[in-house]
């Protein structure tokens, strides 16, 4: 690959990082130029299983090592993403509760103590 054509890749990667969330924020829901909150949600599910998939194919393609540690890092990522998307929302979700969905199920009154640091999003993406 020659040095124009990564300066024109990762220039357009960085177009489309910077462009994609501005045009969901900027345009009115009735512009050509509105990008969906869904269509944004798919493409970040879309990227990072690109990077989990560059991950594998890095260790498995170059030393021939199966590696099944890729999907538990990956699970416990999500998890800890998807624990902090959920206490943000707070009293909007589907039982009206500040607590998570499976937490009201099995009838717990309040958050454990070791998932409180998940309310700040650094240490959920640390935990990530």
């Amino acid at each position: 690959m020659t040095e124009r054509a990564k300066l024109t890749f990762w220039f357009v990667a960085l177009l489309l990082l910077i462009i994609l969330p501005t045009l969901n924020v900027l345009p009115g829901e009735e512009s050509w130029l509105y990008v969906s909150d869904f269509t944004l949600n798919r493409f970040g599910k879309f990227l990072s299983f690109a990077i989990l998939a560059l991950g594998l194919d890095l260790i498995w393609g170059y030393t021939g090592i199966l590696s099944l540690g890729h999907g538990v890092f990956f699970g416990i990522g999500a998890y800890c993403i998807g624990m902090h998307l959920m206490l943000t929302i707070g009293t909007e979700s589907v039982y009206g509760s500040n607590l998570p969905d499976f937490m009201v199920w099995n009838q717990v009154k309040e958050l454990p103590f070791f998932w409180r640091p998940f309310y700040s999003f650094p240490a959920a993406v640390l935990g990530a």
